[in-house]
């Protein structure tokens, strides 16, 4: 099998539904990855990744890169032995991290050099260590970029396009930008993109955010969001956010979200239980919310595909409006 092939099944408006297929699996897309940049998602394990649904990760080449460094990985026979984690991963090449170490960092043509956030030693990373540290024969995406420039992005686009990738990403727009900046980004760019290639909208994770990329055409989908928040009294449900840490819960008896069938709210675990174990620091709390948020995160991404697949994504997009728009 090739490394990556891509099949777009089905279409609604700008709405893409498609499957990757990989040695190591297929994925249904639209798809959201956990992140797990030090080849773990926070708070869970492999087999609590798979009962959330997961069928991708993330892991980040930078700070693997430092810790716990090539060799090491190598020694276990590469990133999915050392993590345990058997399904696809989506490595970012570091970039973003080189890039925020801005008083520590020098660019240059080859790459840039800097100062290890770990121990302070001396570190290059350039495009062909970045692939290298990869692994060749993976599939490679271009990421286009721009900011918030049309021109910039066009010229991004259709250079990467020459080059020719396995699947293009759209990075720069999880930076703070308003989010009418960046939908429009996202309208300008993915037509300008190869059909038959799938588009990965980087780093941008709000749920809302989500529904409106998948409405101009992407894909694949990063972000902390779910399990940083999950760690911070922070759960998603189709109504809303729960705050867990909000007085009003303390004596609340039902779980995060009483439709959802995730582990923790299938098992009755209380609002009020989960409060109690957030103001204690116990580090159950971290895990039942992060099982919650990213269940649903996962039945989210499943109901965008079902509703493409019946050509009926404009009602189900507003029907999450509504929804989300309650009190919890």
């Amino acid at each position: 099998m090739s490394r990556m092939s891509f099949s777009l099944l089905a279409s609604d408006a700008g709405a893409r539904r498609g499957r990757l297929d990989f040695p190591r699996g297929e994925i249904q897309t639209p798809a959201f990855m956990p992140v797990g940049t030090y080849g773990s998602v926070k708070a869970m394990t492999p087999r609590d990744l798979h009962a959330s649904g997961a069928q991708i990760i993330l892991g980040n080449t930078f700070h693997l890169f430092l810790r716990p460094g090539l060799e090491v990985i190598a020694a276990h026979g590469g990133l999915h032995r050392f993590t345990g984690w058997n399904g696809p991963i989506l490595t970012d090449s570091g970039g973003f991290q080189v890039f925020s170490l801005a008083h520590r960092r020098k660019i240059s043509e080859q790459g840039v050099t800097f100062a290890s956030p770990v121990n302070g030693s001396k570190v290059f990373l350039g495009a062909r260590s970045a692939l290298a540290h990869q692994g060749n024969d993976a599939a490679l995406f271009g990421i286009v970029q721009g900011g918030t420039y049309p021109a910039l992005r066009s010229r991004s686009a259709a250079e990467l396009m020459q080059i020719g990738f396995d699947g293009y990403a759209v990075g720069g727009l999880a930076v703070g930008e308003p989010e009418a900046e960046r939908n429009a980004m996202l309208e300008h760019t993915c037509p300008q993109l190869p059909a038959d290639k799938p588009r990965y909208l980087m780093g941008v994770g709000r749920p809302e955010d989500i529904v409106e990329a998948v409405a101009r055409g992407i894909d694949m989908f990063d972000c902390v969001m779910p399990t940083r928040n999950a760690r911070n009294g922070h759960f998603f449900t189709r109504f809303g956010t729960v705050r867990i840490r909000n007085a009003r819960y303390e004596h609340d008896l039902a779980p995060i979200d009483p439709q959802c069938t995730c582990y923790a709210c299938a098992s009755g675990f209380s609002r009020s239980y989960l409060r109690h174990l957030d103001r204690c620091n116990e580090i159950l709390g971290s895990i039942l919310g992060t099982i919650h948020n990213l269940h649903y995160y996962q039945e989210l991404m499943a109901q965008i595909r079902a509703a493409i697949e019946a050509g009926r994504f404009a009602a189900f997009r507003e029907d999450f409006y509504q929804r989300r728009s309650g009190v919890v």
